[in-house]
């Protein structure tokens, strides 16, 4: 038998949840299936799964050494990698790093091994800030994501109650999230995009429509161009929801591509980008991130706002 105390990194979240990911590589019904044949109690008491835990709990596993260890095959391993994010703010519970285009925000296949989250998660090692010897599952997270070659800001919750927290207020609109991209042609007036948006999963890309489709889901998406050149536009992004490849996708419904954009993008423009800026893929940064009614333990952040300036590359092509 092995028994678990309840750490601070596990309290707040269901039974089931927090098993699901200390054996992460248990079947969703071997869980169930445990508990309700009583091989996993807690507080010495028959658990159905949806209790909450608090910090001191204890959970008693009446399972093998050999079954819990086959089920933990891919418990967060610390990996040393070069970090090549710069970190924009730190506290005790977030940290906001400065994602370089180029790198992926998570890992997309088992075996890769340099992401902002293994970049991310060495230098919280190296801080003493997560010791995975110590962690019963819980490992820190990226609350919001960017494509590989869209750089600018990423929070990372260096806790479960910042996680739970951050996300939250990422749903809720709490967090605002801004955007700087360059866009083809001259874009006069602002403007408020709502559409309905689906994913082809098979050739990851999006696609809108007017009106609701099978499976569809609402985007909104706000824009102000900031400056021209007559040929191209500096547009400020403003996300309301989070789809992959929102702001790709809707300016280019509005005839106004992203520069360099390969998926949603002017091919014959690309093509002059490249030539001149040897530019290869979507100019889009996440410069700017405001805290706005923000509750609980992380109130301090009220009103505050973090920014990082975009890539030399922007100024290039439209000079300030």
């Amino acid at each position: 038998m092995k028994e678990l105390t309840i750490q601070f990194n596990d309290a707040n979240q269901r039974i089931d949840k927090f098993l699901m990911k200390y054996m992460d590589q248990a079947p969703k019904s071997f869980i169930y299936k445990m508990l309700r044949k009583k091989r996993i109690k807690y507080n010495n008491k028959k658990a159905t799964g949806n209790e909450l835990l608090r910090v001191g709990d204890q959970i008693q596993l009446y399972l093998s050494n050999d079954t819990i260890a086959q089920f933990q095959k891919s418990l967060a391993k610390v990996v040393q990698v070069q970090r090549t994010f710069d970190i924009v703010y730190e506290d005790q519970n977030i940290l906001i790093c400065n994602k370089p285009a180029g790198l992926l925000t998570h890992p997309n296949k088992p075996n890769q091994k340099n992401t902002l989250l293994h970049q991310v998660l060495y230098y919280l090692y190296e801080q003493s800030e997560f010791l995975p010897e110590q962690e019963q599952g819980f490992t820190p997270g990226l609350c919001n994501r960017l494509d590989r070659n869209t750089s600018g800001l990423i929070i990372v919750g260096k806790n479960l109650p910042t996680l739970q927290e951050i996300n939250d207020c990422i749903q809720k609109q709490s967090i605002q999230r801004y955007y700087l991209t360059i866009v083809k042609g001259n874009l006069k007036k602002e403007g408020r995009l709502v559409d309905y948006y689906s994913k082809d999963h098979k050739e990851n890309k999006g696609q809108i429509d007017t009106v609701p489709t099978k499976n569809s889901k609402i985007i909104e998406t706000y824009y102000w161009p900031i400056q021209s050149n007559g040929e191209s536009t500096l547009v400020e992004v403003q996300l309301a929801t989070g789809r992959t490849h929102q702001i790709r996708l809707h300016l280019s419904s509005i005839q106004h591509p992203i520069a360099g954009d390969p998926k949603y993008g002017e091919p014959t423009w690309n093509q002059i980008l490249f030539q001149k800026y040897k530019l290869s893929s979507q100019l889009l940064h996440g410069y700017k991130i405001r805290f706005s009614n923000i509750k609980n333990h992380l109130e301090y952040l009220n009103e505050q706002e973090f920014t990082s300036p975009p890539p030399n590359i922007f100024t290039k092509i439209i000079p300030k």
